[in-house]
């Protein structure tokens, strides 16, 4: 009890040796409330993994729609741009630019030309969208990942009962059996 109370609750634990001299001087009331705050941050973690995975799915679900509309873009990019050539070809033409009054070509060309970069700068930005999103999936990821380690908070439970029980009774110990060999006259104790 003594050295128990010597540790402080902000001390940092470098190794597993040092967790387990800590967790050995503990009592049974400390213990309990140790293993029921790690059992309610489980569940904390449990829950916030949940809604993670939630949070994941619904950014898959966004960056394949902007993959789409991506795809969408690039045709309309295309058609503009065939467009665009098709004008200078139209233009060399003298049949074809003698029949257009400059006006209207200028116009038309101008509003193709406003158009494209319009759609220039709108895939622009969906593109840094699209990296923003996947770099927040990977975070997402890697956190998913980070709070299924201490899902398995199942096998620390497991180690501490067959490490500290002293026969100890009550939640989280087991009774220990006693084997008694039946073909000896005397038994030592």
């Amino acid at each position: 009890m003594a050295s128990s109370e010597s540790y402080s609750d902000d001390e940092k634990v470098d190794s597993l040796a040092q967790l387990k001299e800590r967790v050995r001087g503990l009592n049974k009331v400390k213990l309990e409330q140790l293993i029921f705050t790690l059992m309610d941050e489980c569940d904390a973690i449990n829950v916030e993994n949940c809604q993670l995975k939630d949070v994941c799915s619904d950014l898959k679900k966004d960056v394949r729609k902007l993959e789409h509309a991506n795809e969408v873009l690039k045709s309309e990019r295309l058609e503009i741009d065939e467009k665009t050539l098709v004008f200078p070809e139209d233009f060399n033409k003298p049949k074809e630019t003698l029949s257009m009054s400059k006006e209207v070509f200028n116009t038309d060309l101008s509003k193709l030309e406003s158009e494209s970069l319009r759609l220039k700068q709108r895939i622009g930005t969906l593109i840094c969208e699209n990296n923003q999103l996947l770099k927040k999936l990977k975070q997402v990821e890697s956190d998913l990942a980070i709070n299924r380690r201490w899902n398995s908070s199942l096998e620390g439970l497991k180690w501490l009962n067959t490490h500290h029980n002293q026969n100890k009774k009550g939640l989280g110990f087991m009774t220990k059996r006693i084997v008694i060999p039946v073909n000896r006259k005397y038994v030592g104790l």
